[in-house]
């Protein structure tokens, strides 16, 4: 284990950042270009500077593509960063530009999490005129509840200006507070939070921010800090919610400092609160006072604060505690005046950020010139330094333990500085411009030696030292280590060091609490990255005197001997045994032998020779000196590797010649094979079909030692164990164990003597056994005489290991072990597999029950026991099911539905309930896509002999294997799939798929064809009105309301968005809502007549818990009102009828106040229904309505024929069925319309079309026929009158019959408009018989009868002269 780098963010929109940033100097430098000659100063410049690779060259013909990016790769040397020490925002700020970044959450393309820092606010931070930012640090402040486990509340934001302004903000930049302590520039800000001290004699220091100006030091109290920080926030938070309460923030408590005798200073740390011993008291006393100076009685305590910059190169300043009472800073009077305008008005922050900047334009301006008032500074002379004239500290960087410091300077040093007394005891060359950090890595638990009392875990301290003309980044053991780690990282990245962590953490509530914090980071510019260092605790460890180091390294060496693949076995196997043999550290041993024993290549005998090895060193030491764990690990992994190599070697026998038995074993197993040979023959050729399976899932991958070795576990009585996560490693492993004995391929004997010697319990093994011979189904259909006898074997040697049937088991008691035999089978989804492994189960268990009662017995009779007729009903159970799968098996045609198999169990059949047999073939019925009619066909012939007979004489390639097996399965289930249960399953299973898929019409209308073939009426009716109130009331209401809402049949799109289907499968919806509440109708007209009926199952599946069937749920509805019923009815017809004829009509407005209201309730409930006579307006709304149904009906039909054979027959559906016009008259008669006006209109609009022999049909029916033969006289008319004077081909003859026709008939046949006529070329002979019929309608004294008379001669004479 060495050091890494590790990357755990990466910045989003990096470029974005940079040229936000860098905006206004990319523009100057674009204008600048445009006007300077362009020199290529190239090569002097490579030659002037040779530590720096990358230059600026202005060439002519790059001057426009040129960005910031590319002219200034090292950018990020220019800003202000600053990132929280739990790494969840990050500040980048330059000149008087910030951007905050925050932490966010997002999947990568491999589906991992990984975070990620996105813009989160950008702006200007400078409110002073020509200030900039000089620093920035983000302090994180801890949650105060009780819950917290150590992550922020939120962070505060804190940066320092060139004017002497700091000012704090929120992540989101609303700034909190500003104060102005100094009118000098704002050097450095730095912040040191609370830690927990790892002695007892350690100074708890307190926390605080300290802020450096070039001549002077403020240090403000952490506590006061954190206390105003929370309440300006909350101040904000209430004037964002607009409130009017104000609370004034708490001031803050500081001191400060004028830093004496120093020409210069750049940087600082604050070491915090140090106590002197008495020496150092004296020893201090004597140097400043002199000799005759008094002593205290107590050491002071002092605060430490170190400065680097010139003259001295580094000092040091004590500040002793009590000599200067702290400072109560008052807010800005800039900042006062407006802190309350600020929150009363809710607004966009502090300090003037209103939106309304042109009206407090003037307060800000006056605000601005009456600067704050500034406290003195309380003068700290320097106590001592390191005086170097030539040297110029550059930066300094504070160890996390407050002892040692790492100084930078211009000189390319870096120093190592022992602040408690004062020397610089280590120094680095050769590292211009570097960074500094600092890493304390906590010992691991557990790597010591355990002792009576726990001891405090060892720190180890490492300077990290970034070097950036390098490119490289070094890592330091403390004081005097060595370099334990380097990475070239590049010339462009930023050593981002927090050196604090969360700010209001104390003693009491940092109980508990871990603290998610990185200590060092490394911010790449090219690419956006994040990383941080791993340093193992080790290798602050000497390797003279720790022996974990050693160990380390020689793990380290094994690891890469192991990934190696040249090396050969011999070579592998001495040099990890040499090296796992001179590891001390047990800890690291276990650790290098689990390496070796997941490896992956090594060979099973090295395996096993280096664990031998490694155990007989162990036997050969001193008891007392060896790791008990260790040895007992070794040994556990010594057997399971041994065990391993036996079962390989057994199943690479090739004798496995057993001793055949005196009986044959399958002697009763052979009638129970013969009994289901054709339908397991017919399983085994569904079941076998090609398909896609992977090769990592097959169960004749090989188990290797390493696999082997996963799967098992020694527990602590020297049993093994078997583990795994998924089903296929245990098929996997059962496979290894006796797949080669159940193809006869090794010896079963001694493969079960081998397992039961190794300590596998016998439960454990029958659970692989049973678990593989499931899975295998399809090889063991392939042999399946052979495979049962080595099966029988297998289960009978099992059975008698020990532990496996008890000794005092009694017969008429279910026995453990054949219950796990029998639970398996139940829950399996393997039928053929499952009922082979029943047969021999049940044979094995039927012997041993026969022994057992023959020893005590000693009779003749036969035994009888609980766990035989268990095992009778089980085996029943499984030939039910496979029958019920191989049907379900059988593929469906071309061009249906298909969909998944469903794969049955005696489980999921029993928790199915009593319908969970029908459920499955309803199913399989909608696969299949087999129509009702067919279907009631197939359960017909189970109960007509005739049809038995008829298919016994059919050839076996005529025979249907579906209507077979359907057959056959319907009678071993004759209860669970009665033909009312199965269509009963079978409509709902229909209506449950158009509810999923509402634009395939022909389910819904499916489902309704298989509730017609139910045959009882209480079932029916119950049914009925469970797929009205479930699936069809909501969306048969929807289309009501949308086509009153558009007073038409609504088009496509309408349609799609409020019912969720096209028009199309709208107007299939409704003709099936219209079929569902007829037959709802008439089945409660029935259900009175008939008996409910009683379902029940079979005797063998008498244990069914679940839930109720669909039948049984009908019948458990109650009973409808019928005249709501008819009702809907009456409304879907109308609906029907406007969506098949594109009908304007406003459907609801037909109805009266009490018929609007009864409409879309529930069916069994009683409504107040219209009754008596119907408004005349609204009955003259829907006569309209019906009228303009006949006529778009006589419209759609066909053109008539020229011949006089008769009509062309109609359609059964759609607009032109013959079944229109019926229905118009039933809805006249329930509408309270007069039934002859429709029929009068009927036979005018037939006519009209030139449909006259179905017109005569229909003339038959009128009562009132002098109307119609009104009507009708005005048509003839139309007729002649087209015929004789608008026809284009007027004969001669037709002429001269109009000039011999009476005046008064001539003005009259000329006054007819015959464009009235959609049909006026009628031939004459249909006219002549049309009027004809008239004169025998009327009556001779009509007031038209004369005018009929003049008529007929008129047509038979132009019929004459034709």
């Amino acid at each position: 284990m060495s050091c890494s780098l590790l990357e755990f963010c990466r910045l989003q929109e990096l470029k974005t950042v940079r040229d936000y940033l860098f905006q206004r100097q990319k523009t100057a430098d674009e204008e600048d270009k445009t006007d300077e000659l362009t020199w290529d100063t190239s090569d002097w410049e490579s030659a002037w500077d040779n530590d720096v690779k990358e230059e600026n060259a202005t060439t002519p013909t790059s001057t426009a593509e040129e960005s910031v990016g590319q002219t200034a790769p090292g950018w990020l040397q220019d800003c202000v960063v600053a990132l929280s020490p739990c790494s969840d925002l990050l500040v980048l700020a330059r000149e008087q530009k910030a951007v905050f970044l925050s932490a966010k959450w997002r999947t990568d393309d491999s589906g991992r999490e990984e975070m990620t820092l996105a813009v989160s606010w950008s702006g200007t931070l400078c409110n002073e005129e020509g200030e900039s930012v000089s620093s920035a640090i983000c302090i994180p402040l801890a949650s105060q509840k009780r819950s917290s486990t150590g992550r922020p509340d939120w962070t505060c934001v804190v940066v320092g200006f060139s004017s002497g302004y700091v000012r704090f903000y929120t992540e989101h930049g609303v700034l909190l507070l500003a104060q102005l302590l100094h009118e000098d520039p704002v050097l450095k800000l730095k912040c040191r939070t609370y830690e927990i001290p790892r002695h007892p004699g350690v100074t708890e220091q307190h926390e605080e921010l300290s802020i450096l100006y070039p001549a002077s030091l403020v240090t403000i109290d952490g506590f006061s800090l954190f206390q105003s920080l929370r309440a300006c926030r909350n101040q904000v938070a209430r004037a964002t919610a607009a409130g009017n309460d104000v609370i004034q923030p708490p001031p803050l408590a500081y001191k400060k400092w004028g830093l004496q005798e120093m020409d210069s200073i750049v940087d600082h740390c604050s070491v915090g609160v140090m106590a002197t011993s008495v020496f150092d008291q004296m020893k201090n006393a004597s140097s400043l006072g002199g000799f005759n100076v008094s002593i205290k009685g107590s050491p002071p305590a002092m605060s430490q604060y170190v400065t680097v910059g010139t003259g001295p190169y580094t000092g040091f300043f004590y500040a002793v505690e009590g000599n200067s009472q702290p400072l109560l800073s008052h807010v800005a009077m800039a900042v006062a005046s407006k802190l309350t305008s600020a929150l009363f008005n809710a607004a966009s922050g502090w300090l003037g950020w209103n939106k309304n900047k042109n009206k407090n334009k003037a307060e800000e301006e006056a605000a601005q010139k009456q600067k704050p008032k500034v406290e003195a500074a309380t003068p700290l002379p320097i106590r001592f330094g390191l005086p170097d004239s030539r040297r110029h500290g550059e930066s300094i960087c504070l160890s996390p333990c407050n002892t040692l410091a790492g100084v930078t300077d211009d000189f390319g040093r870096v120093t190592l500085l022992d602040l408690s007394r004062g020397f610089a005891i280590r120094m680095w060359k050769g590292y211009r411009d570097a960074q500094l950090g600092w890493m304390q890595i906590a010992e691991e638990r557990g790597s010591r030696e355990a002792s009576s009392a726990p001891a405090p875990r060892r720190h180890a301290l490492f300077l990290i030292i970034y070097a950036p003309r390098r490119g490289i980044l070094e890592v330091w053991a403390m004081q005097r280590g060595p370099r334990v780690g380097a990475f070239n990282v590049g010339k462009h990245c930023r050593l981002l060091y927090a050196g604090y962590r969360l700010m209001g953490v104390n003693s009491v509530t940092s109980q508990g609490w871990q603290l998610h914090t990185q200590q060092v980071c490394l911010l790449d510019s090219t690419n956006g990255a994040l990383r941080t260092v791993n340093i193992p605790f080790h290798l602050a460890l000497s390797d003279k005197k720790s022996e974990r180091a050693k160990d380390m390294h020689f793990l380290k060496k094994c690891t890469t001997l192991l990934k190696s693949r040249d090396i050969e076995a011999d070579i592998l196997e001495s040099e990890v045994k040499r090296l796992l043999l001179d590891i001390k550290h047990p800890a690291i041993k276990k650790q290098a032998l689990e390496s070796l024993l997941s490896h992956k290549s090594a060979p099973v005998s090295c395996l096993a020779n280096i664990t031998s090895t490694l155990y007989d060193s162990f036997k050969n030491q001193d008891p007392d000196e060896v790791d008990e764990t260790l040895l007992q690990f070794c040994s556990t992994r010594l057997k399971l590797l041994r065990l391993y190599c036996d079962i390989q070697d057994l199943n690479a026998c090739t004798d496995a010649t057993e001793s055949s038995p005196e009986t044959d074993p399958l002697e009763g197993i052979k009638d129970d094979l013969s009994r289901v040979g054709l339908i397991l023959l017919r399983y085994a050729q569904l079941h076998t079909r090609p398909s896609v399976t992977f090769a990592q899932d097959s169960p004749d991958l090989p188990v290797t030692a390493q696999v082997f070795l996963s799967h098992m576990e020694c527990t602590e009585d020297g049993q093994l164990k078997i583990n795994y996560k998924e089903e296929s490693e245990l098929n996997q492993l059962g496979s290894f164990f006796f797949w080669s004995a159940l193809c006869g391929k090794s010896p079963i004997h001694k493969v079960c003597a081998t397992l039961e010697q190794a300590g596998i319990t016998p439960q454990q093994l029958l659970s692989l056994l049973l678990s593989m011979w499931l899975q295998r189904e399809k090889e063991v259909l392939q042999k399946p005489d052979e495979m049962v006898q080595n099966l029988h074997t297998l289960l009978v040697k099992l059975s008698n290991m020990k532990g496996a049937v008890e000794e005092t088991w009694d017969t008429q008691s279910i026995s453990p072990w054949w219950h796990q035999v029998r639970n398996t089978c139940v829950q399996s989804h393997n039928a053929a597999a499952a009922l082979l492994a029943a047969f021999v189960a049940h044979h094995a268990a039927k012997a041993s029950v026969t022994s057992r009662a023959d020893s005590r017995l000693q009779s003749e009779w036969e035994a009888v026991s609980l766990e035989l007729e268990q095992w009778v009903v089980c085996v029943h159970q499984l030939e039910d099911v496979l029958v019920l799968q191989t049907l379900l098996l059988l593929p469906p045609p071309q061009g249906t539905t298909g969909g998944p198999v469903t794969q049955c169990s005696i489980k999921m059949l029993l928790e199915g309930g009593a319908g969970g047999v029908a459920d499955s073939v309803s199913k399989w019925v909608f696969r299949h896509n087999l129509a009702p009619e067919r279907l009631k066909e197939i359960l017909d012939i189970k109960d007509t002999e005739t049809e038995q007979e008829t298919d016994e004489n059919k050839s076996q390639d005529d025979k249907d294997p579906s209507e077979e097996l359907l057959v056959a399965l319907c009678k071993r289930f004759p209860n669970s799939l009665s033909p009312d249960m199965l269509f009963a399953h079978c409509c709902w299973e229909y209506v449950v798929q158009w509810n999923k898929d509402p634009e395939e019409g022909c389910y819904l209308s499916w489902a309704v064809e298989h509730l017609k073939q139910i045959s009882n009426a209480h079932i029916q009716l119950g049914i009925s009105v469970m797929m009205w109130s479930t699936f069809i009331v909501k969306r048969f209401s929807t289309t009501a309301f949308l086509m009153e809402k558009v007073g038409k049949a609504p088009k496509d799109r309408l349609c799609r968005r409020d019912v969720g289907v096209g028009d199309k499968a709208v107007t299939s919806f409704l003709s099936s809502c219209v079929q569902l509440l007829q037959i709802l109708m008439e089945a409660d007209s029935a259900a009175d007549e008939v008996v409910a009926p009683v379902f029940s199952v079979e005797e063998v599946w008498s244990g069914a818990e679940g839930p109720a069937s669909i039948a049984d749920l009908a019948l458990e509805q109650r009973g409808v009102h019928f005249p709501l019923v008819q009702h809907h009815c009456l409304l879907a017809s109308l609906l029907h009828t406007a969506m098949t004829f594109s009908m304007k009509v406003k459907p609801l407005g037909l109805f009266d106040s009490k018929g609007k209201n009864a409409f879309f309730r529930d069916l069994t409930t009683i409504q107040l229904m219209p009754n008596g006579d119907m408004d005349p307006a609204i009955v003259s709304l829907r006569q309209d309505f019906l009228l303009r149904v006949l006529t778009s009906w006589v419209q759609a039909t066909d053109s008539p024929s020229s011949s006089d054979s008769g009509p062309s027959p109609l359609p059964s559906n759609g607009p032109m069925a013959d079944w229109w016009p019926s229905l118009c008259l039933d809805l006249g008669s329930l509408l309270q319309v007069n039934p002859d006006i429709l029929r009068r209109h009927l036979v005018y609009e037939l006519y009209n079309q030139g449909l006259d022999l179905r017109a005569e049909q229909m003339m038959l029916e009128v009562e009132d026929k002098d109307v119609l033969g009104s009507q009708l006289l005005v048509l003839t008319g139309q007729r002649l009158s087209y015929s004789l004077l608008h026809s284009q081909s007027q004969t001669q003859p037709a002429m001269e019959l109009l000039a011999r026709l009476p005046p008064t008939l001539c003005t009259w046949l000329k006054a007819m408009d015959p464009s009235e006529l959609r049909c006026p070329a009628v031939p004459l002979s249909q006219t002549s018989r049309l009027i004809s019929r008239l004169t025998e309608i009327l009556p001779e004294n009509h007031a038209q009868y004369s005018l009929a008379l003049h008529l007929l001669e008129a047509a038979e004479a132009l019929s004459t002269d034709d």
